[in-house]
């Protein structure tokens, strides 16, 4: 009889949190999804679902990068170029962006939100592959799988625009691609998942198993991007897809870190917090969201009196060129430090504090890895 379990069954955080973040968070969108109507969420996001996901899932996820980076005096020490030359560019950038045409601002920053959420998704398939020592072959599936289940509703979104949802303002994404070429998108995805359910279905008749938390995951994307992109009608159904999945996991990735830093004596002053566990840190980083988007209504959006108050700024032009790419700093910076922070070919110790490698072994590992996060997502327009 097939054995649903392989031998080498691999989980990254173990199996019940595994199933939690990956599955769990695509449940829960869909469960959102499904009561929008009793829950009076149908259209716009309601203020309680921007307050809930997108500043404490989506922004708050974006503020726990500190917990790898600049809240680790010892982390700064080793790699000063790297998180100096990090904001630094994103801001000279941004403000180059801007001067051109607030359109051009948005535009770039949405496309470089959009490949690291694409990323992202590859990045945590690619680790799945790495502890279960998977073949070339299934590797390659894998990844396949993952671009097509993110890749095919992206380009069908390009070939029906507009719909009722940006990423993050309108016309940020072009438009203009004819409508076949989104439908050829959705049948190549089809294709390539057929493939590689396949190739799935076949190891388990062979006896080999499945690698559940990985199929799971890859079943997560593709419901939540499709469900996202080419079946929502309206901006919650975007929202409440687009962020659970990406921030979720990524909070539990980062706590893991700073447990595994905590107790190799990290953190100095802020031990207290990271000691105190995930509720204080989630809390402090909620703060710093909440923070972030009162200074973003203040000074530019001006769209939640009843949350930040009436009074606000309206700043002119060529302040504003400075002001926006300075507020987008910290998503920015998350951006490109994700393509940095995560890759224990270069930072062998990384496992051990991950809790994937036993201490002191991993500093001997020079073992590869998939070269690009696991994890960051951007702030949907609301």
């Amino acid at each position: 009889m097939p054995r649903l379990l392989a031998p080498s069954q691999a989980w990254l955080f173990g199996r019940g949190v595994d199933l939690a973040v990956f599955a769990g968070s695509a449940l829960v969108s869909v469960g959102l999804v499904l009561a929008a109507p009793g829950l009076g969420a149908v259209g716009e996001t309601p203020p309680w679902a921007w307050v809930l996901l997108v500043v404490g899932v989506d922004v708050a996820h974006v503020w726990s990068t500190l917990l790898r980076t600049y809240a680790d005096g010892e982390e700064l020490r080793r790699r000063p170029g790297l998180y100096t030359a990090a904001p630094l560019t994103a801001y000279l950038l941004g403000v180059f962006a801007w001067s051109q045409s607030p359109g051009l601002f948005w535009r770039l920053f949405a496309y470089t939100a959009l490949f690291h959420f694409i990323r992202q998704q590859y990045g945590w398939v690619a680790l799945y592959g790495r502890k279960a020592r998977a073949s070339s072959t299934e590797r390659a599936l894998d990844a396949a799988a993952i671009y097509a289940a993110t890749l095919g509703p992206v380009v069908w979104w390009h070939a029906h625009l507009p719909r009722a949802f940006w990423w993050f303002v309108e016309e940020d994404f072009i438009a203009g691609l004819p409508a076949w070429v989104g439908t050829a998108a959705l049948a190549v995805q089809g294709g390539v998942l057929a493939t590689w359910a396949g190739f799935q279905g076949a190891r388990a008749v062979r006896g080999e198993g499945l690698q559940v938390g990985k199929v799971l995951l890859v079943l997560a994307t593709v419901v939540t991007w499709f469900g996202g992109i080419v079946l929502a009608r309206d901006d919650f159904s975007f929202t409440v897809m687009n962020v659970l999945l990406h921030g979720v996991p990524y909070f539990v990735l980062l706590l893991r870190y700073a447990r595994g830093r905590l107790a190799e004596g990290g953190y100095g002053a802020l031990a207290p917090v990271v000691r105190a566990g995930a509720p204080a840190v989630l809390g402090v980083l909620v703060v710093l969201a909440l923070g972030e988007e009162w200074l973003w209504d203040g000074l530019v959006w001006h769209e939640r009196p009843r949350l930040f108050g009436e009074s606000g700024l309206v700043l002119p032009a060529d302040v504003l060129a400075l002001v926006v790419p300075l507020l987008a700093l910290p998503q920015a910076t998350h951006y490109l430090l994700d393509a940095f922070i995560w890759k224990p070919g270069r930072e062998p110790a990384l496992l051990a504090r991950l809790g994937w490698a036993p201490r002191g072994a991993a500093e001997g590992s020079k073992a590869g890895t998939s070269g690009d996060s696991p994890v960051t997502h951007p702030r949907p327009a609301s």
